[in-house]
């Protein structure tokens, strides 16, 4: 999923969407424990996109948490 498509979703979908990626990280590895691992370039795909999903979030927690830039006077 591409960034600009993750920041349309809402924090609550981007929360679940990184629980579902972690979950299917985890099974991933369990897969490559195994050695029952068909594709092991889905896992560096999964690590990316668990990334991409934190950034977001960070962005948005960074964005609320950050005054508007806008409306500040910087006096001399």
């Amino acid at each position: 999923m591409k960034k600009s498509q993750l920041r349309e979703l809402s924090v609550v979908e981007l929360e679940a969407k990184l629980q579902d990626n972690i979950t299917a990280l985890e099974n991933l590895n369990f897969q490559k424990a195994l050695q029952q691992l068909e594709n092991p370039l889905k896992i560096r795909h999964v690590r990316r996109e668990i990334a991409q999903i934190k950034t977001v979030l960070r962005e948005y927690e960074i964005s609320k948490d950050m005054p508007n830039t806008k409306s500040i006077k910087i006096q001399e």
